[in-house]
C-alpha cells in the first residue's frame, strides 16, 4: 500500500524494490507527478496498472522547470494527501525523493531536446523543457520501468519526452494518456485550483474553442484563418491567449491552409492562472 510514511526516498531503495519485482518476471510501469493528485492522474495510473504488474509513481515538485515568475513556491503540495489517492489508485510504490536526492551538491548537467521546444509553451516559458527533459531522463535512470505514462494535456511534452527517449536509447516505451475533463470540457489540472469562482466559470471556453477550430479544419477552413477566430473570441471572452496553433501532431511543425491530420493546440492566461489544451483532427471530442 502506498503511503506517505511507506515512500521510498533515495534512489538505492527504489532500485532496490524494482530489483524485486524484475527479478519476479514482473513488467514495472512509472508514473511520474508533481503532487495534486486529482482524476487526471489517478486515469494515467490505471493505464499504467492494465499495461504492467507494478506500478511506481513519483512524487517530485521539479524546481528545474519552473520559471522565476512563476509559482514553484505556491505549487500545492500535500504527501500525506497524494500519497492515500495514489493508494486508493493501486499504486505499489510511491517515489518520493528529496531535491537534494534528485540534484546533489555540484549537480550541473541539463538535457536539453532541440527543435520540439523551441515554439508553443517552450517560447512561453524559457528553459522549461530543459527541466523537464532532465528530471525525466533521471526519473527513468532510477526506476529502469518497462512503461511510462504521461497525459495528452501535455502534448507537446510528451512528444518531448518520446523524442528523449528516442534520441537517448532509453529503452523504456512512452505511452499518452487521454485528457480527463470536467463535465463542462474543462481539461483536469492541479492549477485549476488557482482559478477565482468567476474565472472557473469562464474557464470552459478554452475547449470550447478548440473544439471550434478542429470543427472547423474538418469543414475545409484554412488553419491560420480557424486559428485567428480563435484568438479573437479567446480574447473577448476575458483570456490573454499565449498562443492558438494548428501543428503537425508528430513534429508540431506550423500547417496553413486546409489540413486533415493535425494536433489544435493553445495556451491562454485567465487571471493568475495558465491554462493549456489540446485536441486533435479528426476529432471525436464532440
Amino acid at each position: 500500500m502506498t503511503r506517505a510514511e511507506d515512500a521510498v526516498r533515495t534512489i538505492r531503495d527504489l532500485r532496490a524494490q524494482v530489483a524485486v519485482w524484475r527479478d519476479a518476471g514482473e513488467r514495472v510501469a512509472l508514473v511520474p507527478t508533481m503532487g495534486a493528485i486529482h482524476a487526471g492522474h489517478l486515469s494515467l495510473l490505471a493505464e499504467a496498472k492494465a499495461k504492467a504488474d507494478r506500478v511506481v509513481t513519483s512524487l517530485f515538485v521539479n524546481s528545474l522547470q519552473f520559471g522565476p515568475r512563476e509559482d514553484f513556491q505556491a505549487y500545492p503540495r500535500d504527501e500525506a494527501e497524494d500519497a492515500a489517492a495514489l493508494a486508493a489508485g493501486g499504486s505499489d510504490l510511491l517515489y518520493a525523493p528529496e531535491s537534494s536526492e534528485m540534484y546533489p551538491p555540484g549537480f550541473s548537467t541539463k538535457v536539453r531536446v532541440g527543435d520540439l521546444t523551441e515554439d508553443l509553451c517552450g517560447a512561453a516559458r524559457p528553459n522549461h523543457f530543459d527541466g523537464v527533459a532532465t528530471v525525466v531522463a533521471k526519473l527513468l535512470l532510477q526506476c529502469a520501468p518497462d512503461i511510462t505514462i504521461f497525459g495528452e494535456k501535455d502534448y507537446q511534452q510528451l512528444l518531448v519526452i518520446k523524442r528523449l527517449v528516442r534520441d537517448l536509447d532509453i529503452p523504456v516505451e512512452i505511452a499518452g494518456g487521454a485528457i480527463v475533463r470536467e463535465d463542462d470540457g474543462l481539461a483536469l489540472s492541479s492549477r485549476n485550483a488557482y482559478l477565482s469562482p468567476a474565472e472557473r466559470k469562464i474557464a470552459p471556453v478554452l475547449y470550447q474553442t478548440i473544439c471550434n477550430v478542429a470543427a472547423d479544419l474538418e469543414q475545409g477552413r484554412g488553419a491560420d484563418d480557424a486559428s485567428a477566430a480563435a484568438r479573437f473570441k479567446l480574447e473577448a471572452a476575458g483570456f490573454r491567449v499565449d498562443y492558438v496553433a494548428v501543428r503537425n501532431p508528430d513534429t508540431l511543425e506550423a500547417l496553413h491552409g486546409p489540413v486533415k491530420d493535425a494536433r489544435v493546440l493553445a495556451a491562454v492566461h485567465l487571471g493568475k492562472t495558465r491554462l493549456i489544451d489540446n485536441l486533435p483532427v479528426p476529432s471525436q471530442a464532440r
